[in-house]
């Protein structure tokens, strides 16, 4: 094996290694109190390490499945904030954000094993599911009456997801099959970081 074949094979292994010990030094979320305007809706989902990883797993699912399971991304999002705007609670709803992420990766790791996909109402489900999870906990800190905190969360989310979505598809599906393992573990990291 040439020294060029092997450092090939070591940064994704050094990129994941460095991504989980920044992850040991930072809180799972920043969940909180969301103060108002467009430009910190738009900031909001990328402050906290868990959305910004959900936001990635999106991307990554939907560039293995399809563009469909955004649909169904949106709905869940959609469904978690008006849940949370409305004062729904969740025990542990900290916990399951977390894991949700790894979950997204853990899914897309699945069915590239599976060789198959099941049905996309049941993948599509699954996304939703996670997202609502994390919208929920939008809702609860949101400002209400804030439409423009709104639309900044949304298109930051969006960008997020379109671009890691683009991205993938344009790459070789290693990259996403190792992309789905690094949030395979993050989300397992964040998870229990509140243990540590």
């Amino acid at each position: 094996m040439t020294s060029s074949n092997l450092a090939r094979q070591l940064v994704p292994a050094a990129a994941a290694g460095l991504g989980l010990s920044l992850l040991s030094a930072l809180p799972a979320g920043a969940h909180g109190l969301a103060d108002g305007g467009l430009l910190s809706g738009a900031t909001h989902p990328l402050l906290g390490l868990d959305h910004l990883l959900l936001l990635l797993g999106v991307g990554v699912l939907s560039s293995y499945v399809g563009a469909a399971v955004l649909l169904f991304a949106l709905a869940g999002a959609l469904i978690g904030a008006v849940a949370g705007s409305s004062g729904g609670q969740l025990p542990a709803a900290e916990v399951l954000a977390a894991l949700s992420v790894a979950s997204l990766g853990l899914l897309t790791l699945q069915l590239d094993r599976m060789k198959q996909r099941p049905a996309l109402g049941l993948i599509g489900s699954l996304a939703a599911a996670a997202v609502a999870v994390h919208a929920l906990l939008h809702g609860q800190e949101a400002p209400a009456g804030h439409a423009g905190w709104w639309l900044g969360a949304l298109l930051a989310s969006a960008l997020v997801v379109g671009i890691t979505h683009l991205s993938l598809r344009r790459l070789a599906l290693r990259w996403t099959l190792v992309l789905a393992a690094a949030l395979s573990l993050a989300g397992g990291v964040l998870a229990l970081a509140p243990l540590a």
